[in-house]
């Protein structure tokens, strides 16, 4: 397949082009999402392809569009609700928390939620407290529900497309800083599985686990680190739930070092699962302690320099991977 450079929010677009095309039952409400195309524009133009009985603007109420995105899934629609910022969908946690993700399970495996719900979060452009979180691990720690954090435009496309396949209940998270990134995206049908981990970088001396928009600046680090001798493997998830778990112990056992980077706080963090895992299933591979670069456990700030200093820089995912490497055995 022929691949071009376009916009990770150009991606996203394609994909609900195409997906609302091949399936009549997707439609997709939320604030400002029909005429004016969104805050993100990532659906400029559904409207005037699918028209106002598709896409449909709604009052500002999250409780009450992820109520009617529950109950159109579980009366057989494909609803994509769109909410502005993830920190706002705490509005909504009774319906994907209590009804969405249990469904399934309650009804003996009868009923379904084909239920995707986009939205965004993360730092960037100071946007302060209410509007800037990682609120990822809220929802990793929910069976039932479905956790996306693609990072670049192929994986938001084809992880999009996944999603829109799907039976159950997708919380699929982009990030405000990423919607304007390039990369390259395939020509054609692009359908990327859940649970599958994606190795940005190869390498051999440590493992660099990142997502969302902790990919580029883990990225840059390691070519600041390559720069200096050392060859760090970028490892992206993807999919938070289901986790690919044998691609992250593989990379681990052929490093032996491993570093987590999470934009979100440390506290409770999904950084904190994942080196579990490790500690639990690769304890004889690691040659040091597994090292997380998290988030700052505060209220992300307004001004911009704190709000900087509050989450992980490229310097820092820098001074980890040093740590670890320079790390002795008592």
């Amino acid at each position: 397949m022929a691949g071009r450079e376009i916009m990770y929010r150009e991606a996203l677009r394609e994909a609900l082009f195409e997906e609302m095309g091949r399936d009549e039952s997707i439609f997709i409400i939320g604030e400002g999402i029909a005429e004016r195309g969104g805050s993100y524009k990532v659906t400029e133009g559904l409207l005037a392809e699918y028209g106002p009985t598709r896409i449909r603007d709604t009052p500002i109420s999250e409780a009450g569009m992820i109520g009617v995105g529950v109950g159109a899934a579980i009366a057989g629609a494909r609803p994509i609700v769109e909410i502005l910022y993830v920190d706002f969908a705490m509005l909504g946690m009774d319906m994907i928390v209590n009804q969405a993700a249990k469904f399934r399970l309650m009804t003996g495996g009868r009923g379904r939620v084909p239920f995707v719900l986009r939205t965004q979060g993360g730092t960037g452009g100071g946007v302060a407290a209410q509007h800037s979180q990682s609120l990822e691990a809220l929802f990793y720690h929910i069976p039932g529900l479905r956790v996306v954090m693609p990072s670049t435009p192929a994986d938001a496309k084809g992880l999009l497309k996944y999603a829109l396949r799907q039976e159950d209940p997708v919380m699929f998270i982009e990030h405000k800083h990423l919607y304007m990134t390039k990369g390259e995206v395939p020509e054609g049908e692009l359908i990327t599985e859940f649970g599958v981990a994606d190795i940005k970088r190869e390498g051999t001396d440590v493992t660099l686990i990142a997502w969302s928009n902790m990919i580029p600046r883990t990225l840059q680090a390691a070519e600041e680190l390559a720069e200096m001798g050392i060859s760090a493997e970028v490892l992206d998830p993807r999919t938070l739930v289901p986790l690919d778990r044998v691609a992250i112990l593989k990379s681990v056992a052929k490093t032996n070092r491993c570093v987590i980077v999470q934009e979100a706080v440390r506290r409770g963090g999904v950084a904190s699962d994942i080196s579990s895992i490790i500690q639990e299933e690769a304890f004889y591979s690691l040659d040091a302690p597994v090292q997380i670069v998290a988030g700052m456990n505060t209220p992300i700030p307004f001004n911009l320099t704190l709000e900087e200093a509050s989450v992980p820089q490229k310097n820092d995912i820098i001074a980890a991977v040093q740590s670890v490497l320079h790390h002795k055995a008592a």
